[in-house]
């Protein structure tokens, strides 16, 4: 008989571990695409108003061999890399300002509390009459978006990090500069970069906005030309873009994680 003071206990603490499994989005993919390939052959749901995966995937080619898909893509793809540079590093340096000094807090918390509500495409006639029809007032646009959720992603991130590593570094003799690089700036890392996946979706929903108001290239405003003409393979392939200019983000944005954040 074993002594049970001597028996082995097993680790139960893996549960929260944060993990991926390869294989499991790519097969939830092909089996919503099957199943809709399915439905759309068997008649269950019309081509009219929804087309098969296969007719979408014709109708990209298509676009892709034509040229205008380059196009739309390019276009988009400058006005959301403008505009989400300028709100990202205007809200990082608001953001840290509003962590580290009271003044800065106290004059910054209120004001950006308030006009964070605001929907930034209401604001899009007011730029295109102080910028024109042209480039600036849709990238104005998609900076502001940015602008907000990156202040308040960056001040919380800086607010959250431990006070007493702060105190630490004060002890040993650190100074203020040092504090900020050595300290401050990788705990509150973390918050930033979850805040700028936030903002890189803001910022393509803003895009396409734009682009739908004021605009004759982008995917936007193919996406609306597309609608308008009742052209829906072609309105699907060009959410289908979308959605695939989001998953491109979003595995840049996990890259840039993994080498920024290497030394969690």
């Amino acid at each position: 008989m074993s002594d049970p003071a001597k028996t082995p206990v097993s680790f139960r603490g893996a549960g929260f571990v944060p993990g991926t499994r390869r294989w499991a989005p790519w097969l939830a993919f092909a089996l919503i695409i099957a199943c809709w390939e399915s439905a759309s052959r068997l008649g269950w749901l019309p081509s009219l108003f929804m087309p098969a995966p296969s007719e979408v995937m014709n109708a990209l080619h298509a676009l892709l061999v034509d040229g205008k898909l380059l196009v739309h893509i390019g276009a988009s793809l400058k006005r959301i890399v403008s505009g989400w540079i300028l709100g990202s590093i205007a809200g990082v340096t608001l953001g840290f300002l509003m962590g580290i000094f009271v003044l800065a807090r106290s004059v910054g918390l209120p004001v950006v509390s308030a006009l964070f509500p605001i929907p930034k495409i209401a604001l899009l006639p007011l730029f295109i009459l102080w910028f024109g029809i042209g480039e600036p007032s849709k990238v104005a646009t998609i900076a502001l978006g940015v602008f907000f959720p990156t202040v308040v992603s960056a001040f919380s991130a800086v607010d959250n990090v431990p006070r007493n590593l702060i105190r630490m570094a004060q002890s040993f003799g650190l100074s203020t500069r040092m504090i900020v690089f050595k300290v401050i700036l990788p705990g509150a890392m973390p918050g930033i970069l979850a805040g700028f996946r936030i903002s890189t979706s803001i910022a393509l929903i803003l895009v396409v906005a734009a682009e739908m108001i004021g605009a004759d290239t982008g995917i936007g405003a193919f996406v609306l030309a597309a609608g308008n003409l009742m052209q829906i393979d072609q309105l699907i392939a060009g959410v289908v873009l979308l959605s695939l200019l989001g998953l491109t983000v979003s595995a840049l944005l996990s890259v840039t994680e993994k080498i920024v954040l290497r030394w969690r």
